[in-house]
């Protein structure tokens, strides 16, 4: 079981970038595809903060963990 990239979006460079990205994340969460992230996710779906060395921001991205079936599902709706 590895994670899968579900979401990504980039912050500019902000004084505390988890407070700027905390409300990007819970629209998508409330989306149809975030609905179904957190439905079908084996485990609860993590973040991750990288740095952006072109905008010298910051990249976030939401991992899900599916089994194969989900997986193909998930490829295929969205």
């Amino acid at each position: 079981m590895t994670p899968v990239v579900v979401h990504e979006f980039k912050m500019g460079d902000v004084e505390d970038p988890d407070i700027y990205a905390a409300m990007p994340m819970m629209q998508w969460e409330k989306s149809e595809e975030g609905q179904f992230v957190m439905t079908h996710s084996l485990e609860v779906p993590i973040w991750h903060r990288y740095t952006d060395p072109v905008t010298m921001g910051y990249v976030y991205r939401i991992c899900a963990f599916f089994d194969d079936k989900t997986h193909i599902l998930w490829k295929l709706k969205f």
